[in-house]
């Protein structure tokens, strides 16, 4: 099946995952991971959470215009071209704890930085606009080389992403993000126990926010 964006260009997945399909391959995780995406991660933990009416989290459907169908048979049909309706924004969103939840996922199999262009200028701006509603946005981010996992809000994004417009760096070091970021320790169920992290990076904003607040 052809999918398409909403300018026509022809949607073609990660080539690291197409890689890996050609091969039959793949990656190599722990025993208790084996085979699972960051985005089934994710959705465990969601559901997790959601089962113990912690937080009320969910992956965005993503709008697709189908255009070409075949029906090779009177009880089947077969997808053939389709588009994307609009730009995605981030993948996931909900609340938890009063506050507006609104992330994306991203991996890299990079060991020294994180590259800039696995965000788009869209989701850069919905995620600007976020923030200006008191909503938290932020990117959970796994570097795939070490099954290390981290929580980057989003004002340690939009620094990056502001340097690169300026001519710097197309990426964020890893050292940058062991430093600002906050890294998600991993357990066996969920593997990604993300709230605790969360509510150390709202603490910590909140916090400076109080101190900006007292010096004014």
């Amino acid at each position: 099946m052809t999918i398409r964006y909403p300018n026509g260009k022809v949607y073609t997945p990660a080539p690291a995952i197409q890689k890996a399909k050609k091969k039959g391959k793949t990656k190599d995780f722990s025993y208790s991971n084996r085979g699972k995406t960051l985005e089934d991660e994710i959705n465990e933990a969601n559901d997790f959470y959601l089962e113990r009416q912690l937080a009320i989290i969910h992956k965005k459907p993503v709008p697709v215009q189908i255009v070409k169908v075949e029906y090779p048979s009177r009880s089947a049909a077969v997808i053939r071209e389709a588009y994307f309706r609009t730009p995605s924004t981030t993948d996931y969103n909900g609340v938890w704890n009063g506050h507006y939840i609104d992330f994306d996922a991203k991996e890299t199999a990079s060991k020294t930085s994180f590259p800039l262009k696995n965000i788009h200028g869209h989701q850069m701006k919905h995620m600007q606009q976020v923030k200006e509603h008191n909503g938290v946005a932020f990117i959970i981010v796994r570097f795939s080389a070490f099954e290390r996992y981290f929580l980057v809000p989003y004002e340690v994004l939009q620094k990056a992403w502001h340097a690169m417009d300026n001519g710097e760096r197309k990426s964020i070091p890893f050292s940058t993000i062991e430093k600002e970021a906050y890294e998600i320790p991993t357990s066996y169920y969920p593997r990604i126990d993300y709230l605790p992290v969360l509510q150390q990076f709202i603490e910590a904003t909140s916090h400076g926010s109080e101190s900006e607040e007292i010096k004014k």
